[in-house]
């Protein structure tokens, strides 16, 4: 029963906006899925194909509602030189296998990587990736009709200000229809879908990729594959953790890896190239109104309805109207409060948000600039836990006893200031290690232990060290070398 709900939720819970977000969707897909294989050196069928196949299989495999996955810009640059090099059946074999190495990421669990992606990083992606959306929009502005900026201007004019007569129909949906009906009437000159490249005629079929079945094929393609599979899992767990916030709801980010990999496995039987979320077409269904698994699978099937039924009025439709679409969601995904809170949030997290900004928009990879963020996060965060380390000691009466009392978190980072604490050469009979308020995390901090209760050692100083927990005991235990035998005589030596 339980089950049942869920499943009604998860796809019926929303019909009406679920459908149109959907429609808004796939006209907004045509376009970008032939840039994209534009990009990749392949027809625009092949771009074309994957975004069907791909929106359709996530829509009930993957673990994100409402998230709009297809052929994206990332993965086609990755896939230009093995196009150029061996040709398409080894893009679709690459697409295979990409998708076979995503569902074991699944399967191990990987999606949990995402909880080491921190607040600032995951705003720098989206910046970065509001701005990259609006980049890609400026040869459609640059050397264009001029009716192609009022076009462009009175389809801002009504997506931003439709919403406030009635919210009944999404009002990007409205745009289209409108800028292409006026265009259409009277007969402007302007760029239109139908220039990008030709559509296809027929529908996708399976086949097996025409390339052999040995090793060398293998040598060729696994290291396409494994940066198309780390590139599509990253921008998919981004996106729809981006999802998760527009609609407070949670993904499942294991499912998400398998669903991703299973359409790709899938789309590379049918003539499509690899693909993963796409978070601009994401805000659009979002934005829209989308919510449920319905959204997705509504695009997916309407984008190829749009393309076989309706060819010759798709290739209508005028780019500016899409332009305005596009410029619109670079404007609600930039989180415009980061500006803002530049110079009031901790240093460390600016800095982490304006490197993975600057990363993403010098080398227009997403892949890197989260890379880069997640490392400086990782690098500041470690840095603050080493502040935290206290080593303060108290002498004995006789003055022949130091107690040292450790406090703090002893790894890598504070393993030197941990060391630099002691006074190994003071003269005394006796010292005391006092860790009942301290943690010894890695093998960094375990040779800083035995640096110090060796170097007291070799002075002949009688080294006690007392309430270690248990989880560092049991390391100190296997890879600690001061209380091994002979360690007493290493260290006289």
């Amino acid at each position: 029963m339980l089950n049942a709900a869920r499943l009604r939720a998860e796809w019926f819970g929303n019909v009406r906006p679920d459908l149109l977000s959907g429609l808004v969707v796939a006209l907004a897909l045509i376009p970008e899925a032939i840039a994209f294989s534009i990009i990749a050196g392949v027809d625009p069928k092949v771009g074309l194909y994957a975004s069907f196949s791909i929106a359709v299989i996530t829509a009930f495999a993957g673990g994100r509602p409402a998230m709009i996955s297809a052929a994206t810009g990332a993965m086609a640059v990755v896939m230009v030189s093995l196009v150029k090099e061996h040709g398409l059946q080894y893009l679709f074999a690459a697409t295979i296998l990409t998708g076979l190495i995503q569902m074991l990421a699944g399967a191990a669990r990987l999606g949990r990587v995402m909880r080491f992606v921190s607040r600032s990083v995951l705003t720098g992606f989206v910046n970065a990736l509001a701005i990259l959306i609006f980049m890609a929009q400026l040869p459609e502005l640059i050397g264009v009709p001029v009716l192609t900026y009022p076009m462009v201007a009175a389809g801002l004019a009504i997506i931003y200000l439709l919403p406030r007569l009635t919210t009944a129909v999404p009002s990007p949906l409205v745009c289209i229809v409108v800028l292409t009906a006026l265009a259409w009437a009277l007969g402007l000159e302007l760029r239109t879908v139908g220039d990008m490249g030709a559509l296809p005629d027929a529908l996708p079929h399976f086949f097996l990729p025409d390339v052999p079945l040995n090793w060398e094929t293998l040598r060729i393609i696994l290291p396409y594959s494994a940066t198309l599979a780390a590139v599509g899992l990253l921008e998919s767990l981004m996106t729809a953790a981006v999802v998760d916030e527009m609609t407070d709801t949670p993904s499942q980010r294991n499912r998400e890896c398998v669903g991703q990999g299973l359409a790709n496995f899938a789309t590379g039987f049918m003539g499509g190239m690899a693909g993963c979320a796409m978070i601009g077409q994401s805000v659009i269904n979002v934005r829209s109104g989308g919510r449920t698994r319905l959204s997705t699978l509504t695009a997916g099937v309407v984008l190829l309805f749009l393309i076989l039924a309706l060819g010759d009025l798709v290739r209508r439709i005028p780019m500016a109207a899409l332009v305005a679409v596009m410029v619109m969601v670079s404007i609600s995904t930039f989180n415009w409060a980061s500006l803002r809170t530049l110079l009031t949030h901790p240093r460390s997290s600016s800095v982490v948000m304006v490197a993975t900004v600057a990363t993403v928009l010098a080398t227009h990879d997403l892949a890197k600039g989260v890379l880069v963020g997640v490392l400086l996060s990782g690098i500041f965060f470690a840095g603050k836990v080493r502040r935290m380390l206290d080593v303060s000691s108290t002498l004995s009466a006789d003055g022949r006893e130091r107690r040292y009392t450790v406090r703090g978190q002893v790894f890598f980072a504070s393993a030197e200031d941990f060391v630099a604490a002691f006074d190994l050469k003071e003269d005394l009979a006796r010292v005391v290690i006092d860790v009942r308020q301290a943690h010894l995390w890695d093998l960094s901090g375990i040779g800083a232990l035995d640096r110090v209760v060796l170097g007291f050692r070799a002075r002949g100083v009688e080294v006690t060290v007392e309430g270690m927990n248990e989880a560092s005991a049991a390391m100190v235990e296997r890879l600690g070398v001061h209380d091994k035998p002979g360690a007493a005589l290493a260290a006289e030596h």
